[in-house]
């Protein structure tokens, strides 16, 4: 019996996770590596000599962290983003108007990447940053996207994805999210109710293309005693639509 199942290369899971950990950490010695993914010494220094070797990783006397071949890349995958000026200066500018902190990300392998940020003058310190991944459905924008892809991409997304309990707020319970998307769809934006951070609430918007659907959202996040429904419903929403509306205008002329 065949399958159509492609043979994965151990070495190479290995190697994506000792950058994965680098990612993290910052930096990292042989010794936290090796125990962190249960992997002899040895093993792990042979594929930080080869990552050393090939520029991508960076030795300092006992720890290595990340080599800025890592900048270079990332400019690459951000260029496909759709007008990427547009959407920085968009992030920019809602952070400014709401004094909080925004994000506009993208669903990629059912999660949501950070791709901008910016924070305003009242803004609240988060742990997120540009590349961090995400769950989609304990945050607004993964709950924004989620809404706008079709029935089939969600049901693959939460088939590889748990529902994980970020705090007692998160929905864990597939057909409560699934109620949770098609009150989104109704009203035309998400909400994160402290489901991601404690006392931290988000509105979100998908952000999308007529030919090629919802290519990422934006959202505006800060603590729960400014962000009411109120304010939601009567500001902020508003001002993330607009926002939205400039980058797909743009993203339609690209």
């Amino acid at each position: 019996m065949t399958t159509n199942t492609p043979r994965k290369i151990g070495a190479v899971q290995k190697t994506c996770r000792i950058l994965e950990i680098l990612s993290t950490k910052g930096e990292a010695g042989i010794t936290d590596i090796a125990e962190e993914m249960d992997f002899s010494k040895s093993a792990v220094h042979g594929h930080l000599a080869t990552l050393e070797d090939e520029g991508f990783v960076v030795k300092d006397g006992h720890q290595y962290h990340l080599s800025l071949r890592f900048v270079d890349i990332a400019e690459s995958v951000k260029g496909r983003i759709a007008k990427r000026e547009i959407v920085r200066e968009q992030v920019r500018k809602l952070a400014e108007q709401s004094g909080e902190v925004v994000h506009f990300g993208s669903e990629e392998n059912g999660q949501v990447v950070y791709l901008a940020k910016s924070k305003g003058a009242d803004a609240v310190e988060t742990a997120s940053r540009v590349g961090k991944r995400m769950p989609m459905h304990s945050t607004s924008l993964g709950k924004a996207i989620l809404a706008q892809l079709p029935a089939e991409r969600v049901e693959t997304i939460l088939e590889q994805h748990e529902l994980t309990q970020r705090t007692e707020h998160t929905i864990t319970d597939r057909d409560a999210l699934l109620d949770e998307l098609e009150t989104t769809r109704e009203q035309g934006y998400s909400i994160d109710d402290e489901e991601n951070i404690p006392g931290v609430r988000c509105v979100g918007m998908s952000v999308t293309d007529p030919e090629a659907g919802v290519f990422g959202a934006l959202s505006i996040s800060g603590p729960s005693q400014r962000m009411t429904n109120e304010r939601i419903e009567s500001e902020l929403a508003e001002t993330v639509a607009q926002a939205a509306n400039v980058i797909e205008v743009n993203s339609m002329y690209s």
